[in-house]
C-alpha cells in the first residue's frame, strides 16, 4: 500500500484499489490504472492492494479491506476512489454509502477520459452513447438523478417514479444518439464505396494505446494531429491521403488506441469509427517495443480486432520506439514472409529511423493491390489489356 500526504486533497485526487485474484498481469494492470488516472488529470494519493480468491458480492473487497480503505479515505480525503475492476451497480452503491465519497470503476474512468478527449461531433456522440448505456445499468434508488433540460408538470406519467423517469429519458436519448450515429455511418459508407470504386488502397493504423500511432501517422503524412505520451491521446479517427511516389491513391487512418478490458459499451459506440479498420486493405499494427508487456498488448489488440471483425485484415507489425531500447539486442530492421512481403518493421517514429521501410512496405502493398484489381478486371473482361499490371509496375519502378 502506498499513501502520500494529504496536501493535494480535493476533487482532482484519487485513491486506487486493485485486488489480485491470482491472475497474471495484476501489477501491470494496476500500473495502467495509475496512468489512466494521470490521463484524467487526477493526482493519486494512495494505492491499496489486496489478495482474494473471489470478489465479495456486497462490497467487492470484503469487510477487512473496506475498513482499511475507509481509514485511508478519512486520512487523505480524496475526490474519488477508483477500483481497477468492474463493479456491479449494487457494489458501487454500497461502497459509496460506506466510504461517504464518490466511487467509480475502471470502466467509468475510461469513459470519463473519452468524454474529456473527444473533439469531433461524432466522437462526442459516441462517448455520450457509451456513457448513457453504462449509466442505464446503474440507475438504482439512492443515486442522484439526471439533470434535465425541462421539468415540472407533464414530465412524468401517472404514478411514474423518479427512477422510471430517468430510465425513460435515457432510453429516449440513446435512441436519438443511435439514429445520429447511423446517419454518420451511412455517410462514411458512401465515402468508403467511392474510394473502393477508384481502387484506392485503405490503410489503418491500430495498436495499444500510447504505442506511438499518431506520431507514426504524422511522420508518414506530414500532418500535425495531436500526439502525446499519455493514454488515449487520440480518440477521433483522422484520415489523410498518403503520397508514395506512385500513380495510385492511398488513404491512411489514425484510430483510437486499444487497452485491456476496454469497455464493451465503448467498443459498440465506436463501431462506426472502427469500421474504417474493418474495411481497411492493410493494418499497420504499432507496438511499443520498449514495453516489457508488448506480447500481452499484441494479444489484447488482436482480441479486439477479432471482436469488431477485423482479424482477417492483413497486418504489418511495426515495433516502434526502438530509440528507447538497447539496439545491440534488436533484430533486423525488417522481416519478410515466404512470399517476400515485409510483415515486420522496427522503427522510431519519433526520430524517423525506419520510416522509409514503412513507405517501402506500403508501396509494395499498393503494387500488389493493383495487380489483384487488374486480375479481377481481366477475369470480368477477358479482352482487356493483359499486360496492364506488368506495364504499371514497370512505369513505377
Amino acid at each position: 500500500m502506498f499513501v502520500s500526504g494529504n496536501k493535494f486533497a480535493g476533487a482532482n485526487t484519487a485513491i486506487l484499489v486493485g485486488l489480485d485474484f491470482g491472475n497474471n498481469g495484476h501489477h501491470d494492470s494496476l500500473q495502467e490504472l495509475s496512468q489512466l488516472a494521470s490521463s484524467a488529470a487526477l493526482t493519486v494519493l494512495a494505492v491499496v492492494e489486496g489478495k482474494r480468491a473471489r470478489p465479495d458480492p456486497t462490497t467487492y473487497v470484503g469487510s477487512g479491506k473496506l475498513s482499511e480503505i475507509e481509514r485511508i479515505v478519512l486520512q487523505v480525503e480524496p475526490g474519488v476512489v477508483i477500483f481497477n475492476h468492474e463493479l456491479s451497480p449494487a457494489q458501487q452503491r454500497n461502497l459509496s454509502v460506506h466510504l461517504q465519497c464518490n466511487v467509480v470503476d475502471r470502466t467509468s474512468l475510461i469513459l470519463d477520459i473519452f468524454a474529456q478527449r473527444a473533439k469531433s461531433h461524432e466522437g462526442k456522440l459516441q462517448v455520450e452513447l457509451a456513457q448513457l448505456e453504462h449509466l442505464s445499468t446503474r440507475l438504482v434508488r439512492g443515486w442522484t438523478h439526471l439533470e434535465r433540460q425541462k421539468g415540472g408538470i407533464g414530465l412524468r406519467g401517472p404514478g411514474e417514479t423518479q427512477l422510471e423517469t430517468d430510465r425513460r429519458l435515457i432510453r429516449k436519448r440513446v435512441r436519438f444518439l443511435k439514429e445520429k450515429l447511423e446517419a454518420l455511418q451511412r455517410q462514411r459508407n458512401v465515402q468508403r464505396k467511392a474510394r473502393q470504386r477508384k481502387d484506392i488502397l485503405a490503410v489503418s493504423i491500430v495498436g495499444y494505446t500510447n504505442a506511438g500511432k499518431s506520431t507514426l501517422f504524422n511522420e508518414l503524412t506530414r500532418s500535425k494531429t495531436y500526439a502525446a505520451d499519455q493514454l488515449f491521446a487520440t480518440l477521433d479517427t483522422t484520415t489523410r491521403k498518403l503520397f508514395l511516389g506512385v500513380n495510385q491513391s492511398t488513404v491512411i487512418s489514425d484510430t483510437v488506441g486499444f487497452i485491456r478490458e476496454l469497455p464493451h459499451t465503448l467498443v459498440a459506440a465506436f463501431r462506426a469509427t472502427l469500421e474504417e479498420t474493418v474495411q481497411a486493405d492493410i493494418l499497420l499494427h504499432v507496438i511499443d517495443a520498449s514495453n516489457p508487456n508488448r506480447e500481452e498488448q499484441i494479444i489484447e489488440v488482436n482480441k479486439i480486432l477479432k471482436e469488431i471483425g477485423a482479424d482477417t485484415v492483413p497486418q504489418i507489425l511495426i515495433f516502434n520506439k526502438i530509440d528507447l531500447i538497447d539496439l545491440t539486442k534488436s533484430g533486423k530492421s525488417c522481416m519478410r514472409d515466404e512470399y517476400g512481403r515485409i510483415f515486420q518493421i522496427r522503427l522510431s517514429a519519433k526520430t524517423g529511423d525506419g520510416i522509409e521501410l514503412v513507405r517501402q512496405a506500403l508501396l509494395e502493398a499498393i503494387l500488389s493491390h493493383s495487380e489483384a484489381i487488374n486480375k479481377k478486371n481481366l477475369a470480368i473482361d477477358p479482352l482487356g489489356d493483359r499486360n496492364f499490371a506488368h506495364n504499371f509496375i514497370e512505369q513505377t519502378e
